[in-house]
């Protein structure tokens, strides 16, 4: 049998004198780890040839040995005159020191920020770095005079993007990316990728909605023939389209009712892969995030987000028994700004000690103030079962915001007697109570659904509807496997998972049960199961409908009758 290649690099010629190199993996990378879908990625290096020649964005050390090899088989590294970074992180450092080694006249090009977090990767070496502040360009000769785009976010404050005039390429490195990993270069039937892009984001994207805003406002200067993307696939086909859903998504953020200041600061990545996980649970609740690194934020920008906030969440790492000066910063503006009704919330993450936690959860507990949920504290990098408490507890956090502003769901405009008459008849329709369980690494979930109905004959299919804010809707992405446990008559079962359940709280707590082949639980009391993989998902108002097909199933009670929900009203469940 032929073994699976896990990583490989693929390089395809895109325009001219310009390649991408696409480092690509089915695995799970570590910078991923609050990304749930685990489709794998691709971390696109592009190579400019002029007169002078520039790398732009070499990938980090998960690829450094398989990106070199590609490169030198087909370009010689020491005619690398520059490496154009659009945003710096610790992991690219050895990927860069090697690049500097076969090439040590190269000269780095990236944003004040970057230069400050180069320096720190590489602290022992004399670089030469061409800051870019703002209108700087580059000629490389032979028509390519590249033109930089600044374009921070409170996740990524050194953010720079590229424009080449000659081939009408925009180098967009975080913006209209998607984790996956293919065969494909560019987005050929674009549309196959529409869920990735959406939930890249949500996660990584929604948080800093107001200044994806301004980064589309200053692409629009340009008229670009596709973007090249940090992952994924190339955007051409479908650049239009991605480009009015970023506008129209980012809008739904600022437009949100509530909204949420989550400051944070992050030594190694953990603290802010923690705040990632939180702000998706707020988002997918209906509420607006903004998410502020206070490493890179002036206290003036602080303390005018504390203010407009309706409930704020402040997270820290622990460094040498302390909490960074910034946050120390940040947490004297919320105790002297932050109205003591708002909700709060605290989180970190520590090596040995968890002190900076313990100071900011008893500064805000001794200032008055109510938290949104328990204090997470994370020894180390967080799990897949950690980063699902997160989601949860920011979900929760954002309920309580809107039932504290009596945020109801937008209705349809229509007369009241209607509408009621309406609700009425949507009530008449009747679904079988099952319960959904899933599973994906150390993270397991459940949840009652009556919204649920066979689909297909062939394959086997069925539909469920789950709602955006339940806990368990990142675990119904497409390849997610689940088990559908259709419930009889009876309320034992049924009223267990009535309940609500705290974050990371276990479902299955004095439930009895199997494991499925697929790794789902499968309810020792149930009528019948199905296990099921998801097919497809559709975006329908304030819910999922999500398409599976069921792969095997068996009745547990040949003699039991299907439990079927009766409702009055189409309005709840």
């Amino acid at each position: 049998m032929q073994a699976i290649k896990k990583r490989d690099v693929q390089v395809f010629p895109v325009e001219a004198d310009t390649r991408v190199m696409r480092s690509r993996t089915w695995d799970r990378l570590k910078f991923e780890i609050e990304y749930a879908l685990q489709r794998g990625t691709t971390a696109n290096t592009y190579l400019i040839e002029g007169t002078q020649n520039a790398l732009i964005d070499p990938p980090g050390e998960s690829f450094t040995e398989i990106f070199l090899e590609a490169l030198q088989k087909r370009f010689d590294p020491k005619q690398i005159d520059y490496v154009i970074l659009g945003h710096v992180n610790p992991n690219r450092g050895v990927t860069l020191k090697a690049l500097l080694e076969l090439s040590p006249g190269i000269t780095f090009v990236c944003s004040n920020p970057g230069a400050i977090a180069l320096r720190g990767i590489l602290p022992d070496l004399d670089l030469r770095i061409n800051v870019v502040r703002g209108e700087e360009s580059l000629d490389l000769g032979q028509g390519h005079h590249l033109k930089f785009i600044l374009t921070p976010t409170p996740r990524w404050p050194d953010s720079l993007c590229t424009y080449d005039p000659k081939t009408k390429i925009m180098y967009t490195d975080k913006f209209f990316g998607a984790h996956i990993c293919g065969d494909q270069v560019f987005d050929e039937g674009s549309t196959i990728f529409n869920e990735d892009r959406r939930y890249y984001f949500d996660c990584l994207m929604a948080p800093h909605a107001r200044q994806v805003e301004t980064a589309l406002d200053k692409f629009s200067e340009f008229e670009p023939k596709f973007y090249a993307t940090g992952h994924g696939p190339l955007v051409r086909y479908g650049m239009i389209d991605l480009t009015k859903d970023y506008q129209k998504w980012s809008q739904q953020e600022r437009e949100r009712e509530a909204t949420v200041a989550l400051l944070y600061a992050s030594a190694y990545g953990n603290t802010a892969a923690l705040g990632q996980a939180i702000a998706r649970g707020i988002t997918k609740a209906g509420v607006s995030v903004e998410s502020i690194n206070c490493e890179f934020t002036e206290p003036a920008e602080i303390q005018a987000a504390i203010e407009k906030a309706d409930g704020f969440i402040i997270g820290s790492p622990t460094l040498g028994g302390h909490a960074p000066t910034q946050i120390q910063t940040a947490l004297g503006i919320v105790l002297s700004t932050a109205a003591k009704t708002k909700l709060a919330g605290v989180f970190g993450s520590f090596g040995w000690s968890g002190e900076a936690v313990d100071l900011l959860e008893g500064k805000l507990k001794d200032a008055g103030y109510r938290l949104g949920f328990e204090t997470i504290r994370v020894k180390f990098k967080p799990t897949d079962a950690t980063l699902q408490l997160c989601e949860e507890a920011g979900t929760d956090f954002a309920q309580t915001l809107k039932r504290a502003k009596k945020i109801r769901p937008i209705r349809q405009a229509v007369g009241e007697s209607q509408a009621a008459r309406t609700e009425q008849a949507v009530g008449r329709i009747l679904g079988s109570l099952c319960v959904m369980t899933t599973k994906k690494g150390d993270a397991e979930s459940a949840m009652l659904a009556s919204w649920v109905s066979q689909a297909t004959f062939n394959p086997p299919g069925l539909t469920v509807a789950v709602a955006k804010d339940r806990a368990i809707e990142s675990m119904t992405h497409v390849g997610d496997k689940l088990v559908l446990n259709i419930l009889a008559e009876g309320r034992q079962i049924r009223k267990h998972f009535m309940k609500s359940f705290a974050p990371g709280e276990n479902r299955f707590a004095d439930v009895e049960t199997t494991e499925a082949n697929n790794g789902c639980a499968i309810l020792s009391g149930a009528l019948a199961y199905l296990e099921c993989t998801v097919q497809n998902r559709m975006e329908c108002g304030d819910h999922w409908v999500i398409y599976a097909v069921a792969e095997d199933g068996k009745v547990l009670q040949s003699d039991g009758v299907t439990a079927v929900h009766h409702r009055k009203s189409g309005s709840y469940y």
